[in-house]
């Protein structure tokens, strides 16, 4: 069989983005007028959300030459944006070198040991703090072996929801949405979706959502007050901001389990927890709403955590 025309590489990045929108009827089954759906961001080929970004960066340090042949991609995760960037490098021919602390689940050691990505731990008691400051380090003591990504403050970063994550739920609400709610944690999701859909109707109210208290549960977000704020975060973009406690996301994430068969990790189950807060108050004062969320991933990455154990 021949297959000349086969461009090996390319499945991969095309089966990134244009995730489905659920309906999470369940959640908000007893307040009239509102409708709450979510992007299943877990149907991109590496799992999570991330993947969008981790696309557009490596894609972007490619066209302006900081990424060439015999460099290793670098940057701090606390593990969704790694194990993107050790699933494209992979895909691509890059190594891949990791920052992440100590205290990640087994699932995401185990999914970038896979990959073939290498990893240098850091203080968990130091959260994603202590990882990129030493990912900063590393680039500068070794600039010529690196290519730091840098996703905290890499404009590909938000540009990738600008471009794709915004549009995406515009089309598939028909331009119905009225609230859009994300989580901050590099804030790419948050500041990219919000920028377009500002630009496609200012009327849009944008919710960011954050970890109650410095120290939480909810891997990949940040507490802004007490962390290193990402450079691409723009704390004026945001109507309002929410904040959910460790405890309420886990309620959530078994309440989606059991009561709607949806296995969605810690941070999208905050996500939607935030997004209910705001569909009673939509509900509650007689107003029609169409609320968009992101579940960032599924559950498969947190298994292990002994919340699930609780009644």
């Amino acid at each position: 069989m021949e297959c000349k025309d086969f461009q090996f590489g390319s499945g991969l990045l095309d089966r990134i983005g244009n995730t489905p929108l659920i309906r999470l009827d369940t959640i908000v089954d007893e307040l009239d007028g509102v409708t709450l759906l979510a992007k299943a961001e877990w149907n991109n080929p590496g799992g999570s959300v991330k993947d969008r970004a981790a696309a557009a960066m490596i894609r972007a340090a490619r066209e302006q030459g900081k990424l060439i042949p015999g460099k290793t991609i670098l940057d701090a995760t606390s593990g969704n944006t790694g194990i993107a960037l050790a699933m494209l490098g992979a895909a691509q021919g890059f190594p891949v070198q990791l920052v992440m602390p100590s205290n990640v689940s087994p699932e995401r050691r185990r999914i970038l040991k896979a990959y073939g990505a290498q990893i240098e731990w850091t203080d968990p008691d130091l959260s994603s703090d202590g990882a990129i400051l030493r990912a900063r380090e590393m680039a500068a003591n070794d600039p010529g072996r690196f290519c730091y990504i840098d996703q905290y403050s890499n404009e590909a970063n938000w540009r990738a929801h600008y471009n794709a994550t915004g549009p995406e739920i515009w089309r598939q609400t028909d331009g119905r949405v009225t609230h859009f709610v994300a989580g901050i944690g590099t804030s790419g999701t948050f500041t990219g979706t919000t920028r377009r859909l500002k630009e496609l109707n200012p009327a849009i109210k944008c919710i960011s959502m954050q970890p109650g208290s410095p120290f939480h549960g909810l891997e990949g977000l940040k507490y802004l007050a007490t962390t290193i704020a990402p450079a691409i975060y723009d704390p004026r973009l945001a109507d309002r901001n929410i904040e959910v406690e460790t405890e309420a996301a886990y309620s959530m994430a078994r309440q989606l389990a059991r009561e709607s068969g949806l296995l969605v990790g810690i941070s999208a189950a905050a996500a939607v927890t935030a997004s209910l807060q705001v569909a009673r108050e939509e509900s509650s004062a007689g107003r029609t709403a169409v609320i968009v969320t992101v579940l960032p991933d599924s559950a498969d990455k947190y298994l292990s955590d002994r919340f699930w154990e609780e009644a």
